[in-house]
């Protein structure tokens, strides 16, 4: 992987980077959860994961708390596609009745809170990043804080505080590998422009080794420049102390 960091590093040197880290699929524990827990912990960069409540395991609640700087967020029910045929992929979008889904994402929440206490963060995360319009409100209702789409530019505080993720190293609609590298690295140079925070989204069970080459380049190349120091519940803790003032 062939990289000019020039304008990332001068970027960073100009405006400290408030860069989050969210992977979504989260079930059990794996070597490839063992390479993302690794890698967050050698660089202290806070991790939230966005697990399926109807497949996780006690098992990854017994991971995750072997790593401090984890959190969990609720990343819909059983990540199951109820779109019709022709349409793009929905767990909670609109072609559904608001009742079940509503009863999903309150057992969701309260499952993981079960499973991971006080490391569950009370986030929805839509599976792919779908989602009605209405369901903010309802999730609102029902005890979440927050939510996590992807690529809402700026965080916005009603009903819910919303911090979207903008960076995907994952060619999903081409060879499912790596995106190209210099571009991703100058999408990051172009955030940086507007001061609010940006959000990694990475898939740790899809990885291969050129998708892993990209996310440890580019999380260390941030790290060192003071980036991935905050975490998803302090972005709530500090949009809600705002909205207070």
């Amino acid at each position: 992987m062939r990289v000019d960091w020039t304008r990332l590093d001068a970027a960073l040197a100009r405006r400290p980077a408030t860069v989050w880290w969210r992977d979504d699929d989260a079930t059990v524990p794996s070597p490839a959860l063992d390479r993302l827990l690794s890698l967050s912990g050698a660089l202290d960069a806070p991790l939230t994961l966005a697990a399926i409540p109807a497949e996780a395991t006690e098992a990854l609640a017994r991971r995750v708390a072997q790593a401090p700087s984890v959190t969990v967020a609720v990343h819909g029910w059983r990540h199951a596609n109820h779109a019709p045929e022709g349409e793009k992929k929905a767990e909670f979008g609109d072609h559904r009745p608001a009742d079940p889904m509503r009863a999903e994402a309150w057992q969701g929440l309260a499952l993981l809170g079960d499973l991971f206490g006080a490391r569950t963060v009370p986030v929805f995360v839509p599976p792919w990043n779908r989602f009605a319009p209405d369901l903010p409100d309802m999730l609102a209702e029902i005890g979440y804080r927050g939510f996590s789409a992807y690529a809402q530019r700026l965080p916005t505080g009603r009903p819910l505080v919303r911090f979207d993720a903008h960076l995907d190293p994952v060619d999903w609609r081409g060879t499912r590998s790596a995106v190209a590298a210099q571009p991703f690295v100058d999408r990051i140079v172009d955030l940086l422009e507007q001061d609010a925070p940006i959000g990694l989204m990475t898939h740790h069970l899809v990885h291969d080794d050129a998708i892993w080459d990209l996310v440890e380049a580019v999380v260390r190349r941030i790290a060192a420049g003071g980036g991935f120091r905050v975490s998803l519940p302090a972005l709530l803790d500090a949009a809600a102390a705002d909205s207070t003032n």
